[in-house]
């Protein structure tokens, strides 16, 4: 038995598993930290140790990890039809309700709600119908989609294509052709010397107009952005940038691709980040708090123009020749259904609205500490950006693993924080009071303050 292993879930572990975003070789020499259960904002290892989640998991448990609401709702519709299909005209209860739940929340606009089961394939049938509507109207040559730089949009084909992180693309033969990439919106990343915000705003905008003019507009078939990066880096616009990018996208007729995957459902302080930064988008992703990550569900919504276009051409062809299995599941929709009804119920957004500013002040309070070159946020979502020098923004070698470290050593007295890039992220269940946002940051405070100790 190897004697890194602290138990046998660790040892069925490392024989079994392909773990998604780890280093495979240490992982094979560590093992896993293995979560038994959930209370509240908190998770339960397998040795009895409670950790607050300071990630929601994966920027998406947002009701946090053992709401009876969300189970009850499982139990009922998998005791009451446990799966059917919305293939060839059939369809369920739970998935006519939950669009039509989405669609009352929606930006303006938006006409109907395509399922799947995570952000992934939400993204990627996106690209797809975007390519099936300008094939419908006409236009097979507008095909390219821009992204940018640090975007996250997933990791099918697709959407790992229209991701902008150079590690998502290494070795996988990414991307594929006709996905474009432009500036990251960050100014403490890419602001030039002398330069402002708004004249750095002016400058990436400009240079995503002169990508589209070189490609040729009528080849650009759709931009698509996060409302804040999220796996970039927590990355928040600055002022402007998106209204001068909808304006560029409106004068060439580009669609706008929305990915809310974990900005949706009030993480920002709106129901939608396109409502906290005025957008309007023509396809609207989201996935992740949809069902408080109970179950996997994912949702691509398009505005009227597009349905009508791609309506029209099932017509012509005899069937709209895309979907999978689970779209719209009937025990995933429920209990999506029965998340949407909690937000209002318990007024969820007004809560963030209500504990967001604390949480923003604690977090940009930490600019004072050594190390940290900036912090930035939104609402419940934010980022500390560890720098090996402040006045010069120099980040640490990432061989030095700092960021991990500090997020260890967070771990370790009982946070679970996220290292991203040369960040750490933190993105708490919405359902956090503000005596744990204090948790969270007087635990971050100490853990960067240690590791600062050790350099």
């Amino acid at each position: 038995m190897n004697q890194h292993f602290r138990n046998s879930n660790s040892e069925r572990d490392v024989a079994t598993l392909v773990h998604p975003y780890t280093n495979l070789a240490q992982h094979a020499r560590t093992g896993p930290l293995t979560m038994v259960g959930g209370d509240g904002i908190y998770v339960i290892d397998d040795q009895g140790r409670r950790y607050l989640e300071g990630m929601a998991g994966l920027w998406s448990a947002s009701l946090g990890f053992s709401e009876k609401r969300l189970a009850d709702a499982a139990h009922h519709q998998l005791s009451t039809l446990p799966f059917y299909h919305l293939f060839n005209h059939r369809s369920t209860e739970p998935a006519i309700e939950l669009a039509e739940r989405l669609l009352a929340i929606a930006p303006k606009g938006l006409s109907k709600v395509l399922f799947a089961n995570s952000g992934s394939e939400a993204n990627d049938q996106a690209m797809k119908l975007v390519w099936y509507y300008h094939n419908a109207i006409g236009k097979p040559e507008k095909k390219k989609i821009i992204s940018r730089w640090r975007g996250y949009h997933g990791v099918t084909v697709g959407a790992g294509s229209m991701t902008g992180l150079p590690a998502n693309h290494a070795l996988f033969d990414l991307p594929i052709k006709g996905i474009l990439h432009t500036d990251t919106p960050s100014f403490y990343h890419f602001g030039q010397p002398h330069e402002t915000e708004e004249q750095f705003v002016d400058r990436i905008v400009g240079n995503l107009e002169s990508l589209i003019e070189k490609e040729g507009p009528e080849t650009i078939a759709a931009f698509i952005a996060e409302p804040v990066n999220g796996s970039g880096g927590v990355i928040v616009p600055p002022k402007d940038y998106f209204a001068k990018v909808q304006e560029v996208l409106r004068k060439h007729d580009i669609l706008f691709i929305v990915d809310e995957v974990i900005t949706g459902f009030g993480r920002t302080g709106s129901m939608f980040g396109s409502e906290t930064f005025d957008l309007k988008p023509d396809i609207l992703t989201c996935a992740k708090a949809l069902s408080a990550s109970y179950l996997p569900i994912s949702a691509t919504i398009i505005s009227e123009k597009i349905w009508q276009a791609m309506s029209a051409q099932s017509e012509k062809t005899g069937v709209f020749a895309h979907g999978v299995t689970y779209s719209g599941h009937p025990a995933c929709a429920a209990v999506a259904v029965e998340t949407l009804k909690i937000y209002e119920e318990r007024d969820i957004i007004g809560h963030v609205r209500e504990v967001g500013p604390h949480f923003q002040a604690r977090l940009k309070a930490l600019n004072e500490l050594p190390l940290v070159g900036e912090t930035r946020g939104v609402g419940l979502i934010g980022a500390v950006e560890i720098v090996e020098d402040k006045a010069t923004k120099k980040a640490f070698d990432p061989a030095r693993g700092i960021q991990p470290q500090i997020a260890k050593a967070a771990q370790d007295r009982g946070v679970l924080v996220r290292s991203i890039r040369e960040a750490i992220a933190i993105c708490p269940p919405l359902i956090i009071v503000k005596d744990e946002i204090d948790i969270i940051f007087d635990t971050l405070e100490a853990s960067i303050l240690e590791i600062a100790a050790t350099l």
